[in-house]
């Protein structure tokens, strides 16, 4: 499977429409880059700013603070004030897995609640949708529970992955 295509969105056709489906909020996603670039950074002691993070992710400056304070709130990456300051990670940081950033920011629902956005919604009373969503929110938590921010920083850091859009 490929995770990046699963990570970005879920497609499927209505009607003989094409529509995307966000797995993550706007604001995860932005932290998901954030924390892959900080780790991708993160050698003997460096620390990153904001604005290179955001230009190296492609995402707004004011916004992505605020999602990195959530994550330092949390414990995700840690930051430091003034003029040698910036995000950084810890050893056990790197470690996490990125399901403790996704719930962080966008909260566990993304893996109880219903592909087409429906509340009533169940085993009993499913959606059209709903088998077949069950298991991609089950192979996403997997694969999120099974991934290090240390791995995907790896991945960048070797040019095996990006995080900018390729333009062409």
């Amino acid at each position: 499977m490929n995770y990046l295509l699963f990570i970005s969105l879920f497609s499927y056709r209505i009607n003989n429409q094409s529509t995307n489906y966000k797995m993550f909020s706007k604001s995860c996603e932005y932290g998901i880059r954030a924390i892959i670039y900080i780790a991708s950074e993160n050698e003997k002691g460096k620390k990153v700013g904001i604005t290179e993070i955001c230009e190296n992710i492609e995402a707004p400056a004011h916004f992505t603070a605020k999602i990195l304070q959530i994550l330092s709130r949390n414990r995700i990456v840690n930051s430091q004030k003034g003029v040698n300051g910036g995000f950084f990670l810890d050893e056990y940081q790197l470690d996490l897995k990125l399901i403790d950033v996704v719930t962080a920011i966008d909260g566990k629902a993304i893996f109880t609640g219903c592909g087409l956005g429906l509340k009533q919604c169940s085993e009993t009373n499913p959606c059209p949708l709903h088998n077949k969503f069950k298991a991609i929110r089950t192979d996403l938590k997997k694969m999120l529970e099974g991934t290090t921010i240390g791995e995907l920083g790896q991945s960048l850091k070797k040019g095996k992955s990006v995080l900018k859009r390729i333009r062409v």
